[in-house]
Formats: structure tokens, sequence, C-alpha cells
């Protein structure tokens, strides 16, 4: 009798056991997420990173992923304000601060904050010559944040960074500006020399000036010229004095000295 009492009362724990074991629920958040905890359908509140055991049925938690992401949209075809079809890509780093505004106000927020992206592209894009597009893309950063940022603020997402990262363009358009950035390069090689030619015979001018009214000048130029001619070459050089040498003694002519022609 005992032992049919002791069976029983063990069947007994084992089964209150098993439908306890059925309704308890076990839920574990990884660092970095945050968990959004639902009864039947109805959002209660998060629960943080760790192990959590629910002792009632109904219970759901959706993961959601609160680190920094990288959200890259490939390139978008658009046009110019002067019509020239080109290709964007930008990349925006964002964060979900309010999980709940994240998860609740949009189907999925990942596709709005892409489409949002896109938008503010083609916007910005189409309002820009092509020569603005290419010199400042700092700026076009700076404006596709400010257009997209309220949109993101309304689903509790910040973003953190939002730049363009390739402007592509067709190959004949690729053909164009590389030659017209030719034609910039030679221009500014043109008019360099040109630069340079000018500065050599501005020299060559104030030299003859000072050799007209200097003739020790002119000979001691003269004799230099001859001692580079004849340096490290092992010969003697004999040449007679050109016409209009004079012999200058305290910067002016000898007495008696008299020109050859």
């Amino acid at each position: 009798m005992k032992i049919e009492i002791l069976m029983a009362l063990s069947i007994t724990a084992l089964l209150v056991a098993m439908v306890v074991a059925s309704r308890r629920k076990t839920f574990i958040v990884s660092e970095g997420f945050c968990g959004l905890l639902y009864l039947n359908g109805k959002s209660l509140h998060r629960i943080s990173p760790g192990k959590h055991h629910f002792w009632k049925s109904g219970y759901q938690v959706q993961m959601v992923d609160m680190r920094q992401t990288l959200l890259t949209v490939a390139g978008q075809e658009v046009l110019s304000q002067d019509n020239v079809g080109l290709k964007v890509s930008a990349v925006l780093t964002y964060q979900i601060v309010q999980a709940e505004k994240a998860t609740h106000e949009v189907q999925n927020y990942f596709t709005h904050l892409h489409n949002a992206v896109q938008m503010a592209l083609r916007t910005v894009v189409g309002a820009l010559p092509i020569e603005t597009l290419l010199s400042e893309r700092l700026n076009i950063g700076k404006q596709l944040f400010a257009l997209v940022q309220p949109e993101a603020d309304r689903i509790g997402i910040v973003i953190h960074a939002l730049e363009v990262k390739d402007v592509m363009f067709s190959g004949e358009l690729k053909k164009v500006f590389a030659e017209v950035i030719k034609a910039q390069k030679e221009g500014q090689a043109a008019l360099e020399r040109a630069r340079g030619e000018t500065a050599a015979l501005r020299n060559l001018v104030n030299a003859a000036r000072m050799l007209e009214g200097n003739p020790a000048l002119m000979n001691l130029r003269l004799l230099q010229s001859i001692a580079s001619a004849g340096n490290g070459s092992g010969n003697t050089l004999v040449m007679g004095m050109p016409a209009g040498f004079m012999p200058v003694k305290n910067g002016k002519p000898e007495n008696g000295s008299h020109t050859e022609t």
C-alpha cells in the first residue's frame, strides 16, 4: 500500500514538473542588443542582456540590434542640374536609440532608411551642376545629412555619418573629362614656359644695361667666358682682342688707348 502511494505521488510530481516546464519560457538577450517583451502580442517593456525566465505562456521577445550599423546605398542613377547622367553611391552610419519606435513606427526601419537616403541623393544631386558635384563632396554629405536626419529621428534612430562614396560616369563622359583635364594641364605648362622665357629676357635686358654702363664689367665677363671655354679641355685657346676692348684703370680707359675696327 505504501509503495503504491509513493508511486502515485512520484507520478503526480512528475506530471506537475512537466506542466511547469512546458509553461516556462527562457529567452537569452545578447550583449549589444535589447529585447522587446510582448505578452499575447502586446508590447510590455524592454529586457536587458542576459537570461530571462517567464512562467506564463504567451510571452514573446523581439531582439533589436542597438550597435552602430553601416548602410551602403549602391549607385543610384540620377541626373545633375545640367542633365548629365551619373551614378552616385553613399554610406550611412546609424544607431537605434529607441527600439520601440524603430520597430513599431515603420514596417522595416532598414528599408525605410535606405529609401530616405535614395530620395535625398536624387534631391541634392539634381540641384547641382556636375562641376560642383565633383569639387564639393563634403558639402553634399552635409546636405544629405540635413535631409535624412529628421526622418531618422521620427523612428528613433541617430545618424552618425552620411557621406558620398562614389561618383561614377559613363565611358564617354570619362573620356571627355580626361581630355578637359589634359587641356588644362597643357595650358598651365605653356603658361609656366612663357613666364620662364619672360623672366629670362628680363634678366638679359638688365644684364645688357649693366654692361653698357660699365666697360670694366664687360671686360671681366669676357675673361670669364674665355676661362670657362678653356677650363678642363687641356687645350690652349688663342683669340684676338675684340673691337671695343678697352684697357681700364680705376674704372676709366687708360690714356692713349684706342679702339681698332
